[in-house]
């Protein structure tokens, strides 16, 4: 019988699917139908600091632009007692999603200060979160402020918050450093316990007709799994902490591929919202099938068989592999009268 078992953060896992942060892991019955569908952890939607301060500063508004013309009004204000509060309504899905699922639940904080970061780390430990998983997103349009200087106050921010609470941190970056392999060293060093490669930015676009800016949201696709695979078969042997491969993840082949470069775990939402969430066990079958086609009894067998260092050309994954790759490409257009589009 085929072996799925994994280990992610220090946690055993039935398997190495996971579903990651989406609409879906926010609502309680949906939760529960991924973890049936055979999700072997769960990683719940960020908590914004922003949206922390946005909600206090509009309270704070509420209140004083009456305090000095009528005082007595505000006494007709209900006790608000953390109602609607977002910190309060994120712990308490916490403790909800560990009482209704019996998988790990890692929450997930997108913050802006190292002070915030580490503050609500703690808050999201004492609700009964099984990890944390910080979010790097961090936009570097200053050009007052170096990479260095940026990658510094990230790994700074790390190190508090790793400091300061028990439960084992895994670290969503983007593709975006310099040298994404220096970076996730620097981060094990910090005392990160994962890093999740990669973090998928949502691009803004021009609404050309009312001139506005506009957030435009596209799922994932398979083809995008090739930045994760490549450096999580990069990086591999330079880590003794988790890794966890997200985006492109929508088929059991895909999860096959990610193990094959050394990853733990395989994290999908797009798939999911494209297809439902008893997609999962449809990844789960084919991830089994495509193992035992090709004699593979556990995950652990197949964990890093190709990564960078295993394979007898480790440059395939480097820039001899680009050269290569076009070459290959235009030789299969000599000779013919179309172009290739």
């Amino acid at each position: 019988m085929t072996d799925l078992r994994t280990e992610y953060l220090g946690m055993p896992l039935r398997s190495p699917i996971v579903a990651s942060s989406g609409p879906f892991t926010r609502d309680l019955d949906r939760l529960a139908e991924l973890v049936d569908a055979g999700a072997a952890a769960v990683v719940l939607p960020s908590l914004f600091e922003e949206e922390i301060e946005h909600d206090a500063t509009e309270l704070d508004r509420l209140f004083a632009d009456h305090a000095d013309s009528f005082a007595e009004a505000t006494s007709f204000f209900p006790e608000l007692h953390g109602v609607g509060n977002p910190v309060d309504v994120y712990l308490s899905h916490i403790e909800a999603s560990r009482a209704r699922i019996d998988v790990p639940v890692i929450a997930s904080l997108n913050g802006t200060n190292p002070g915030g970061w580490v503050r609500y780390a703690r808050l999201l430990e004492d609700a009964g979160a099984s990890a944390i998983e910080l979010n790097l997103y961090a936009i570097a349009a200053d050009p007052a402020i170096s990479g260095a200087r940026l990658e510094s106050e990230q790994l700074e921010l790390v190190a508090d918050v790793t400091g300061e609470v028990q439960v084992p941190v895994a670290v969503k970056i983007s593709p975006f450093y310099t040298s994404v392999a220096n970076f996730v060293v620097a981060l094990q060093e910090a005392g990160a316990a994962g890093v999740v490669m990669f973090n998928r930015f949502y691009l803004p676009d021009i609404d050309i007709e009312t001139l506005e800016v506009v957030p435009r949201l596209a799922l994932s696709n398979p083809g995008e799994l090739r930045l994760p695979l490549r450096w999580i078969a990069i990086v591999r042997d330079q880590l003794h902490i988790s890794v966890a491969g997200s985006t492109g993840v929508h088929a059991g082949e895909d999860v096959a591929k990610l193990l094959l470069a050394g990853a733990d775990v395989a994290m999908t939402t797009s798939s999911v919202l494209r297809n439902g969430t008893g997609h999962l066990a449809r990844i789960e079958d084919d991830l089994v099938t495509w193992m035992a086609e090709h004699d593979y009894e556990s995950v652990s067998q197949m964990r890093g068989a190709m990564r960078r260092d295993a394979t007898p050309d480790p440059a395939a994954y480097e820039r001899a592999n680009y050269i290569g790759t076009l070459s290959t490409y235009t030789s299969r257009f000599l000779g013919r009268s179309e172009a290739p589009v």
